[in-house]
């Protein structure tokens, strides 16, 4: 029973130091409070974007540079591809544009304002991402759609299905949900596995 007992002792120290890197990370302050009430909301937005001589490292390997003197104008409603290799900064801008980063040098503007002045909040309810891979939830369609809805602040009461076939029709998703055996009350599964990965990204 004692040398059961003597092998814990090796578990409670690697757990210890497991304890010590979990309350590092969650002790850190980040420099993006997205919880922050302060910034400007505009009330009209035409959703152009620009980057201006934009340098950034990740905070984890600040000796990489990512982006160097990076310079780019999306104008609202264009349509703008970025290229290149593995590791030459395209998920990178995208992060910046969302404020998920602040750039070490240059700024980041979203009509006209530098992204720091807007609030952290009413910025990300202007622009979506959807990722290569999207997460789906077991549940309905319609679930799925409302909880985008029903997390928000400006949340009041629950989604109404005309906001959801609104939404769907803006992403192009409509039509084959209304094909699908029983449309927006159809079960999607773990992962959303009965849809394609175009329907998923939809």
């Amino acid at each position: 029973g004692l040398s059961l007992a003597a092998s814990g002792l090796t578990d409670s120290k690697e757990a210890v130091e497991a304890l010590r890197n979990i309350f590092a990370v969650l002790d850190r302050e980040t420099k993006i409070d997205p919880e922050a009430e302060t910034g400007e909301k505009p009330q009209l937005t035409s959703g152009k974007i620009q980057l201006k001589n934009v340098q950034f490292a990740y905070p984890a390997r600040p000796d990489v540079v990512v982006c160097k003197s990076l310079t780019l104008k999306v104008k609202a409603g264009q349509k703008v591809g970025l290229v290149g290799p593995s590791g030459s900064g395209k998920s990178t801008v995208i992060q910046l544009i969302e404020r998920f980063y602040d750039p070490d040098v240059g700024n980041t503007i979203f009509d006209k304002k530098d992204v720091k002045k807007l609030n952290y909040r009413w910025l990300h309810n202007q622009m979506a991402l959807v990722g290569q891979e999207p997460m789906l939830f077991q549940g309905t369609i319609f679930d799925n759609i409302a909880l985008g809805y029903n997390n928000s602040k400006e949340a009041s009461g629950d989604c109404t299905m005309e906001r959801i076939v609104e939404a769907a029709t803006l992403a192009n998703a409509h039509d084959f949900i209304m094909d699908l055996p029983h449309g927006y009350d159809t079960e999607l599964g773990q992962g959303g596995t009965l849809l394609s990965g175009g329907q998923k990204q939809r």
